[in-house]
């Protein structure tokens, strides 16, 4: 099988390049940002980030072993004694985004892009995982999925690789279509359109919108796109769009899911309808929007041509991603790991959940605040108060401004609640608070820092 080069017109093909030693360059199999990562005969591009400026690493990646160099033009002078090809663009994080796309031009795996407001990660890794019965697979590490990430994992593809799963990534307007060009997606999937980033999205129009050019991009390149009929804005979208395959609970969709219901210890059952096949399993992850991933992620794997045992096999080496919806069960008591980030939909589904655990009657939410959520950010806290109280939770413990006003506005009379002002003291009830007889639920954006509590409630399991 061919190896992925960029070759020297490749190179000459980049908007803004100037190459110095040009005779010197040999075909690059391997493009790096991280000096740490070259191999023998890299190419290293230099960019400057928040904490961290490439251009400072470039002689050390050339130690290494880097076959060529990309580097801003304006820092030309500082590297006169590098005696391997030099290449000078006016911006390389443009230049990575040009180089990613040449590259993924030469791949031969079937390529599909996935985005949403929620979900998108869980349903990329479960998509993974299930396509990996019939496929070799690639997909983003971690969270990559913004204009510097999609660009490294396309070049993390190479042709060994049968199917690549990206997650693509937004908080501002453009950012979708910019990493969607690059990435030139065969499928597409929004997992739902919620109130995430509308602080700059401004409401959910303009995240449909955003997200939405994923969909044009790879309509417009000949793919195909998968609706999720459970979204009543992603429905209205099926009669813009021919190549199109659509899948949900609720309706007539060409891919019928069910959800039977829960295990005892909160784990759905769920029922899958595609042509002549039907399919039925309990799910080895928890929560409804576990199974509204799962579906998704099913959806992809049968219209790739996974059969029913491969779908069956994939299902059960399943697992949540860290800090997504991860129970950890011990002896007395259950704890939800649900850090990774919050906005209104995720954290009502996530408070769902604690409810339908029926092995632990104490039902414990400890939750910080939801950012990125603009003027309605009051307005959004509050509305939590009517699913705590139908979803029978009987503990409420609060930090963050934002949290402050759930829990005044909570006013059921059998809950104990619990607001406070600071991490410190926060702390210190958890150290003391009985967890016997309970299910946790611990839940807040990544700017509270949530997951430090986790460790507190998991380091007193095994004090």
């Amino acid at each position: 099988m061919k190896q992925v080069t960029l070759n020297i017109q490749d190179i000459f093909d980049i908007p803004t390049a100037v190459i110095y030693n040009p005779d010197s360059f040999k075909p690059v199999k391997h493009v790096t940002i991280n000096s740490k990562e070259v191999k023998k005969g890299s190419l290293f591009i230099a960019i400057k980030g928040k904490h961290f400026d490439g251009h400072n690493f470039v002689r050390k990646a050339v130690k290494n072993g880097a076959g060529s160099v990309l580097i801003n033009s304006h820092k030309l002078k500082m590297f006169d004694d590098i005696n391997v090809p030099l290449i000078t663009v006016r911006n390389t994080v443009k230049a990575l985004g040009d180089i990613a796309k040449t590259w993924r031009k030469k791949l031969n795996a079937t390529v599909i892009g996935l985005t949403g407001s929620a979900g998108k990660t869980t349903t990329k890794e479960m998509m993974a995982t299930i396509l990996a019965q019939k496929y070799n697979v690639n997909k983003t590490i971690s969270n990559n999925n913004n204009h510097i990430g999609v660009p490294l994992t396309i070049l993390s593809t190479n042709n060994k690789h049968e199917v690549l799963v990206a997650e693509l990534g937004t908080n501002h307007f453009g950012e979708i279509e910019y990493t969607a060009n690059i990435l030139q997606p065969d499928y597409a999937m929004i997992t739902n359109i919620g109130n995430s980033h509308i602080e700059f999205l401004k409401n959910k129009k303009g995240v449909l919108k955003e997200k939405a050019a994923l969909f044009d991009v790879t309509i417009e390149k000949g793919g195909k796109i998968f609706i999720n009929n459970d979204d009543a804005l992603l429905r209205k979208l099926k009669t813009g769009y021919k190549n199109r395959i659509s899948f949900g609970f609720t309706g007539k969709p060409q891919i019928k899911g069910t959800l039977k219901g829960y295990t005892m210890d909160g784990r759905p059952v769920i029922s899958i309808k595609y042509k002549n096949k039907t399919v039925t399993g309990e799910l080895p992850v928890y929560g409804k929007q576990n199974a509204e991933s799962y579906l998704a992620a099913a959806a992809v794997a049968l219209e790739s041509g996974l059969t029913k045992t491969h779908l069956q096999n994939g299902t059960k080496q399943i697992t949540s991603p860290e800090g997504r919806l991860n129970v950890k069960r011990f002896k007395n008591f259950m704890m939800i790991d649900d850090t990774y980030n919050a906005n209104p939909e995720s954290t009502i589904a996530a408070i769902e959940t604690v409810n339908k655990i029926k092995i632990f009657n104490r039902k414990i939410l400890i939750l910080g605040d939801m950012l990125e959520l603009g003027k309605n950010r009051i307005r959004m806290h509050r509305a939590l108060s009517s699913h705590i109280i139908k979803n029978n939770i009987t503990e409420l413990y609060t930090i963050g401004a934002g949290m402050k006003y759930l829990s005044e506005a909570v006013s059921k009379r059998k809950l104990e609640k619990k607001h406070f002002a600071s991490r410190k003291t926060l702390t210190k009830f958890l150290k003391e608070m009985n967890l016997n007889n309970s299910v946790i639920l611990v839940k807040g954006s990544r700017g509270m820092k949530m997951e430090e509590f986790c460790k507190l409630i998991e380091a007193r399991a095994y004090s």
